[in-house]
């Protein structure tokens, strides 16, 4: 179809009925977006275009800022000893235990089998961050100390990725350089920004971070790296700003939940190939098991053993088992660079789809755990309210 406009209309329409869907039977709407997605994209011939594809990598990059600068540096401080210890188990054993698998069972190749490792060892910013949002626990500890531990879990994949497979060329340290300054730069010019023009209907202090963004992401694609991948970094350097204006906080996530990150779920879904699942059933089943296992077997002691509770602890090791934008992205680099083919593709990527949709409607239908001084809640407003507290007014423009 070559209208952009009914283009447009068809996702959008599939986002809203995802959206009223999750609201009525519970279930986070990520969810829901890419099982819309799935069924669009096997019968309801839902196809993706470049600008398509722009958006929905730009929803997975806001996304990944967002998820980073939720993490209050109070709170990741508290948390700092349990975050690394979960994180870093959360990611060493899924990946040890999916590459035994493939090299030592299946025969794969030594680069195949470190793919393999790296897709299945992530934890899914993406849905563990709309699920806090959506939940209301993002401004609970349980939701603090996930989000935190998630990112030692994506952080271990990241360097492992770069460790094995990048080519340190100039290009490489370029934008490792560049990151580096916007790391460092970014939160003064925003909180100047955000002193010496407050409360303008142009929203600049927003524009300039979509700007500080996309620019990475250029340079992130120039030097064959990913967009998402200095962008959890800046959430974390701009936390502190965002913790001091929920407001800014409340737009930007508004402009991710309402237009661009149904994109990215909707394509999720829609690259599931469900004949090709059948084909590789067995591999899928194999893999999927391996993954949830060894997060278990990892993750759900050391949660006990800082004595979080057994339910929390339940939930704890369901989301941290979920697996979304880091674990395609190492799929894709596999197959982009030949490491692995297209068969082994779709298998990781089937593999790394279901484990963010099985493990989170589990944790979300069995064992969410109960607001802290709130009511439950029933829909995403309400979680909205008792995330963000009362908001206050911004300066009216001079």
């Amino acid at each position: 179809m070559d209208n952009a406009n009914l283009v447009a209309a068809l996702w959008i329409g599939l986002a809203l009925v995802a959206s009223l869907v999750s609201i009525r039977i519970g279930i986070s709407v990520a969810l829901i977006e890419i099982a819309v997605g799935i069924v669009g994209g096997n019968f309801l011939g839902l196809a993706t275009t470049p600008w398509i594809d722009f958006l929905a990598a730009f929803g997975a990059v806001l996304l990944t800022f967002l998820a980073g600068a939720e993490i209050d540096p109070v709170s990741l401080r508290r948390h700092l000893r349990k975050s690394l210890v979960i994180g870093g188990i959360s990611f060493a054993i899924p990946f040890a235990a999916a590459f035994a698998v493939a090299y030592f069972a299946l025969g794969w190749t030594l680069a195949a089998s470190e793919i393999a490792g790296l897709a299945l060892s992530t934890t899914s910013v993406a849905v563990v961050y709309a699920v806090m949002i959506e939940s209301g626990l993002a401004d609970q500890e349980i939701g603090k100390l996930i989000l935190a531990a998630c990112f030692v879990t994506d952080l271990g994949t990241v360097l492992f990725l770069g460790i094995l497979f990048a080519n340190f060329d100039p290009l490489l340290v370029a934008f490792a350089v560049s990151t580096a300054l916007a790391v460092f730069l970014a939160p003064r010019a925003m909180r100047a920004l955000i002193h010496r023009v407050p409360g303008r209907v142009s929203e600049p202090e927003i524009k300039l971070l979509f700007l500080i963004l996309l620019a990475l992401g250029g340079f992130a694609q120039v030097a064959g790296s990913e967009a998402v991948l200095p962008a959890y970094i800046l959430g974390l350097a701009l936390a502190g700003v965002f913790v001091t204006d929920r407001v800014l906080v409340n737009r930007v996530r508004a402009t991710a939940f309402s237009l661009l990150t149904p994109f990215y779920f909707l394509k999720a879904g829609s690259l599931v190939s469900l004949p090709a699942v059948v084909a590789g059933a067995g591999l899928i089943a194999l893999f999927l098991g391996v993954k949830l296992v060894a997060k278990a077997v990892g993750v759900w002691p050391a949660a006990r053993a800082f004595g979080i509770a057994r339910r929390d602890a339940n939930y704890l090791t369901l989301l941290m088992s979920t697996g979304l934008t880091f674990g395609t992205i190492a799929a894709l680099f596999g197959f982009t660079h030949g490491y692995i083919d297209q068969a082994t593709y779709t298998v990781l990527v089937t593999v790394v789809i279901l484990s963010a949709v099985v493990p989170t409607l589990i944790a979300t239908t069995f064992f969410e755990p109960t607001l802290v001084g709130s009511e439950a809640i029933e829909d995403f407003e309400a979680a909205e309210e008792i995330d963000l507290g009362p908001r206050e007014p911004r300066r009216a423009q001079t």
